[in-house]
C-alpha cells in the first residue's frame, strides 16, 4: 500500500507542491483571522458590508427595502439569495466566510487552469506552474469564481463541444453548481456569449447541430436568469425605482486618450482583473515568438490568443471613447450596463499564453527546461508578494478588525444612547460602510445601484463642496456610485487615521438639506474646526487603543 501511495505522490509531485504553496498562501487568513490585512477598495468598503446587511435584514427573497441605508435601499440592488457568498455569510462570521471564499477560489482556479492547459501542453511542470500562477492572482475577492473559475468552465464546455452527450455526468453536475458561485453580469454573460458564437460557427462549418453543447450553454444561461430573478423582475416587470445608473455619463475620452487606455490595459491590466503579466509573461511571449520564427514553427493558437486579448483591451478602451456617447445617450442598456467588462477574460487568456510560450522555450531551446523553471519561479515570487497580508500590511492599510473597529463604534452608539433606528448619520473623511457594518442607519453609502431621486436629494448636501472641486463634481455627477460626504480639500481620500494632523477648517455643507433627509449626527475622522458655521454641535471624540480611527461626533443643530 505504501509503495503504491509513494508512486502516486511521485507521479503527481508537481501538483502536490502546487497545492502546498496554495495552502501556505492561504495561511494568513486562517492564522490571523480578523487581524488579516485585506483589500479595502471594492471589498472592505463595500461587498463585505453588503453581504452582512443583507443577512441581518433577513430579506433574502423579498422585494422590499433595507431601512438602514439611505432611508430605504431597494433589496434588488443587493446580491441574489442564491449566491453562495450570501449563504457563507449566513452560516459564518464575515471574515470566516471571506476565508472560505478565498480557499474555494484558489483551488478551483488551479484545478481549472491545470485541466485546461493539459489539453495543449505536454509538460506537468509547465501546466502545474502556470496553473499555480493563475491561482495566486490577486482576484477581486467578491467575484469568487467569476474570474477564477473561467478556466474550469472553458474546460467543461470544450468537453461538451468535443464529446456531446457522451460527456461524463459529473460535468453536468459542476455546470449546475457554477452559477451559484459566480456572477452572470460580471463575466459569464460574455463567456456564454462567446460559447454561443463558437456553437454557431461549428454549426455553419459542419452543417450539424451539437445539441449537447447548445444545451449546456442554454442550461447555464437559464440557471443564471433564475438565480438573478429579483434583479430581472425589478428591471423589466416592476414599476419600482429609477436607478442612478440611468443617469451615468461615462466615456468622454478623445482618440489619443482612448489609445493610451488601450495600451495601459493591454500591458498592465485592470484593478479587478489583474493578470500581473507585465514583467515576466509579456517578455516570455515575445521571446517565444522569436524562437518560433527562428525554428520556423507557427504557434497559431498563441498568436490568436494574443490578438484576442489585444482586441479585448481595444474594446475596453473604446467603450470610454466620446464617440459612443450618442449610442449611450439613446439606448438605456448601453449606458447602464458595462459592456467593457468582457476584458475580465484577460487573466485566463494571459496564463494560457504564458504556458504556450513556455512550452515553445521548453521544446526548442537546449537550455529551455532550466530557463522555464527560472521563469516560473520568478513569476510565482512576484505573485506571492501580492498576497493580501503581505501587500496591505506593507502599505499600512488597516486589518479587517481595525477597519470596522467594532468596539469604537459601540462606544459611540452607547454615548448617543438611542436605538440606531431612531436617528441617521453621515460620515466625513471615512467610508460610510464602516458605520453600516456597526449597525448605524446611514444617509450616505456606496452601492452599485440606488434611486436616482435620492442621489439628487443627497447632492444638495454636498453641493457647496462639489463646487470647489471640479474633479469631485465630475466624479459624482457622471458616476456617483459613492454617495459620500465629499470634502473638496480631501478629494477621493477616505482613510484618515488618528495619527493624521489634517484639520477641516473650510467645510461648507448644506445642513438644511441634511436635516431634510433626516440627518442627526456627523461622524468625522477629522476635526471640523468651523463646525459652528455648518450648524453642527461638537459632542466629543472617540478612540481606542485597538482602533486606527479617532471619530469626532457632531450633532446636527435643530432647525
Amino acid at each position: 500500500m505504501w509503495s503504491t501511495m509513494l508512486k502516486t505522490i511521485s507521479a503527481h509531485k508537481q501538483i502536490l507542491v502546487a497545492c502546498l504553496v496554495i495552502i501556505a498562501y492561504l495561511m494568513p487568513y486562517y492564522i490571523l483571522g480578523e487581524d488579516t490585512h485585506i483589500r479595502v477598495h471594492d471589498n472592505l468598503d463595500s461587498n463585505i458590508v453588503w453581504y452582512k446587511l443583507l443577512v441581518e435584514s433577513g430579506q433574502f427573497f423579498s422585494m422590499g427595502t433595507l431601512p438602514n441605508i439611505i432611508n430605504g435601499l431597494p433589496r434588488s440592488t443587493l446580491a441574489s439569495p442564491f449566491d453562495v457568498m450570501v449563504w457563507l455569510n449566513v452560516l459564518l462570521e464575515p471574515m470566516t466566510a471571506y476565508t472560505v471564499g478565498q480557499t474555494v477560489m484558489r483551488f478551483v482556479a488551479f484545478t481549472g487552469m491545470y485541466l485546461l492547459l493539459r489539453r495543449k501542453v505536454n509538460s506537468i511542470w509547465i501546466t502545474s506552474g502556470a496553473a499555480l500562477g493563475f491561482a495566486l492572482l490577486p482576484f477581486w475577492p467578491s467575484g469568487l469564481l467569476s474570474i477564477a473559475g473561467l478556466p474550469l468552465a472553458l474546460h467543461l464546455f470544450l468537453n461538451f463541444r468535443k464529446h456531446g452527450w457522451k460527456t461524463p455526468v459529473y460535468h453536468w453536475i459542476i455546470l449546475l453548481l457554477f452559477p451559484f458561485f459566480s456572477s452572470f453580469i460580471l463575466t459569464f454573460v460574455f463567456f456564454l456569449g462567446l460559447m454561443g458564437v463558437i456553437w454557431i460557427i461549428d454549426w455553419i462549418r459542419s452543417k450539424k447541430s451539437n445539441w449537447a453543447f447548445f444545451t449546456a450553454i442554454s442550461f447555464m444561461t437559464l440557471l443564471y436568469l433564475v438565480k438573478n430573478y429579483i434583479l430581472i423582475y425589478s428591471m423589466f416587470f416592476s414599476e419600482g425605482f429609477t436607478s442612478h445608473r440611468e443617469a451615468l455619463n461615462l466615456g468622454h475620452n478623445n482618440l489619443a486618450e482612448t489609445f493610451e487606455l488601450f495600451m495601459h490595459n493591454f500591458i498592465h491590466g485592470h484593478t479587478h482583473d489583474m493578470a500581473v503579466h507585465t514583467k515576466i509573461i509579456l517578455p516570455v511571449i515575445g521571446v517565444a515568438l522569436v524562437v518560433a520564427a527562428w525554428r520556423k514553427i507557427k504557434p497559431k493558437l498563441l498568436i490568436g490568443l494574443i490578438l484576442f486579448n489585444a482586441l479585448l483591451s481595444l474594446w475596453y478602451a473604446f467603450w470610454y471613447w466620446e464617440g459612443w456617447r450618442m449610442i449611450k445617450d439613446n439606448f438605456m442598456i448601453a449606458n447602464t450596463f458595462n459592456f467593457s467588462r468582457i476584458h475580465f477574460l484577460d487573466p485566463m487568456i494571459w496564463y494560457i499564453c504564458f504556458a504556450l510560450a513556455l512550452w515553445i522555450l521548453w521544446r526548442y531551446l537546449s537550455f529551455g527546461k532550466v530557463l522555464v523553471s527560472i521563469l516560473l519561479v520568478a513569476q510565482l515570487l512576484i505573485l506571492i508578494g501580492l498576497n493580501e497580508e503581505i501587500k496591505y500590511s506593507s502599505i499600512g492599510t488597516p486589518t479587517f478588525a481595525e477597519f470596522y473597529s467594532e468596539n469604537l463604534f459601540a462606544d459611540i452608539q452607547e454615548y448617543i444612547g438611542k436605538d440606531p433606528s431612531e436617528y441617521r448619520v453621515v460620515s466625513i473623511a471615512t467610508h460610510p460602510t464602516i458605520a453600516q457594518y456597526n449597525g448605524f442607519y446611514t444617509l450616505d453609502t456606496y452601492n452599485n445601484s440606488f434611486p436616482l431621486s435620492y442621489k439628487h436629494k443627497f447632492r444638495k448636501i454636498i453641493a457647496p463642496e462639489l463646487e470647489k472641486n471640479a474633479t469631485l463634481e465630475n466624479y459624482f455627477d457622471t458616476w456617483g456610485g459613492r454617495l459620500y460626504m465629499y470634502v473638496a480639500e480631501l478629494g477621493k481620500h477616505y482613510l484618515f487615521t488618528k495619527d493624521s494632523n489634517k484639520v477641516l477648517d473650510h467645510l461648507n455643507i448644506n445642513t438644511a438639506a441634511l436635516r431634510n433627509l433626516g440627518g442627526d449626527y456627523v461622524l468625522s475622522a477629522l476635526p471640523i474646526k468651523n463646525h459652528r458655521e455648518n450648524d453642527l454641535i461638537f459632542e466629543r471624540s472617540f478612540t481606542t487603543n485597538a482602533s486606527p480611527w479617532k471619530i469626532y461626533l457632531y450633532k446636527v443643530e435643530p432647525d
